[in-house]
């Protein structure tokens, strides 16, 4: 038995450059199987495109096992699409029912500027963490395993934050557009850890002061980032993040 069908109708934001006007396009498919990837949808309208010599809808993606964080867009309103902890390439047309309308934008905010159609520069984020600085640890020989005693507890919330795969999901589904959640799991997965401790508040201050340089938003408690979250990053980082860049700006920013 074969797999089941189904009918969409696709409206898709396309924009030629930064500076250019934007607008939707139409597209109608018909007879998709369910079980096709969302990308993979995408890309049989292209094929459909370039076929009839038009220019293809511009998207990202590379790993597409939801660890890249590079496919990201919006669907029907919702950053990634409908489905909880779940990257765009992972969502599948299962998810959509026959008939129905989908409006695929890009992530909207102005320290995300349009390349093109869903294509948005992200490099702001590469900024940010670049900000960061370094951390202390020895290099050469792998240590011993438990030769740096680290508590469960912050093993696990650590372990949690770095999952971030840096999508920018929290950044599009934010009504201020902050990078608080992305900021705070980059911040915590370090700081939670003994080799991130001596560059601690260092840290936490320096890559506030680039988000805000990039011109990302503040926070203001929606909660709309964990929400929109592939990855279940908590705002319980953003909290922890925001009590060490007090501490930091006390201490003189050292």
């Amino acid at each position: 038995m074969g797999a089941a069908t189904i009918n969409l109708t696709l409206k898709v934001w396309r924009q030629k450059g930064p500076n250019a006007r934007g607008f939707f396009q139409k597209f109608v498919l018909r007879d998709l199987s369910t079980e096709m990837s969302f990308l993979e949808m995408l890309a049989v309208v292209n094929a459909d495109i370039e076929r009839e010599g038009g220019d293809p809808i511009a998207f990202e993606h590379d790993c597409r096992e939801g660890i890249c964080g590079s496919c990201g867009a919006v669907v029907n309103g919702k950053a990634h699409g409908p489905d909880a902890g779940t990257t765009l390439c992972q969502l599948h047309l299962r998810r959509f029912k026959d008939g129905e309308t989908l409006v695929i934008e890009p992530f909207r905010a102005t320290s995300f500027p349009i390349i093109k159609d869903l294509a948005v520069d992200r490099s702001s984020f590469d900024r940010i963490i670049q900000a960061g600085g370094f951390i202390s640890v020895r290099t050469g020989a792998a240590p011993e395993a438990h030769s740096v005693p680290v508590p469960h507890e912050n093993a696990e919330k650590s372990f949690d934050a770095a999952a971030c795969i840096g999508c920018g999901a929290c950044v599009a589904a934010c009504p201020n557009a902050s990078a608080m959640l992305f900021v705070s799991a980059k911040v915590s997965h370090l700081n939670l850890l003994p080799q991130g401790q001596p560059e601690k508040y260092r840290r936490a201050v320096g890559m506030t002061t680039q988000m805000d340089a990039e011109g990302f938003g503040n926070c203001s408690n929606h909660y709309l980032c964990e929400a929109a979250c592939p990855k279940n990053i908590s705002v319980e980082n953003i909290a922890r993040m925001n009590r060490e860049v007090l501490a930091g700006a006390l201490r003189g920013g050292e």
